[in-house]
């Protein structure tokens, strides 16, 4: 099993509208660089997106891609599975949202992906900490803007 990336953020707001940003993929192509299309393609009993559509371009890496989410009851948590991709064998993901004593969130956003063409692992741990970061900052960047 590949190795799991963590990185966390602390974002200046509360936890219900850091997941109401990251729950709203309609607005992504807006404010995540590599977005070039997002599309629910089914929403869930909780009324949130079950499945979603990604066309990704970050440009050595494109990639189309569906993932399947997975959102917890008390609003603080988000985890998703790979359905299918391009060049993807398998992602899986999550967002934990803590609230702190100060109104502000902490987010843990944690991220396993698996190519379908090989590639070294520290190459791959590299992209996926460029990536958690990236996501992290653009996350804050749109809540806090």
């Amino acid at each position: 099993m590949p190795e799991k990336t963590k990185r966390s953020i602390t974002i200046a707001a509360p936890p219900e509208r850091v997941m109401d940003v990251i729950a709203d993929y309609d607005t992504y192509p807006e404010w995540v660089a590599a977005a070039k299309s997002v599309e629910v393609l089914e929403v869930g009993s909780s009324g949130r997106a079950h499945r979603v559509r990604f066309v990704l371009d970050a440009g050595m890496v494109k990639d189309t891609y569906v993932l399947e989410f997975e959102w917890a009851a008390d609003g603080r948590a988000v985890s998703w599975e790979l359905v299918s991709g391009e060049i993807q064998r398998a992602q899986s993901g999550s967002y934990l949202l803590a609230p702190q004593p100060d109104g502000s969130t902490l987010v843990t956003y944690e991220l396993t992906v698996d190519l379908t063409i090989p590639m070294i692992g520290l190459f791959k741990r590299k992209a996926e900490r460029a990536i958690t970061d990236t996501a992290l900052n653009e996350l804050k960047k749109r809540v806090e803007g």
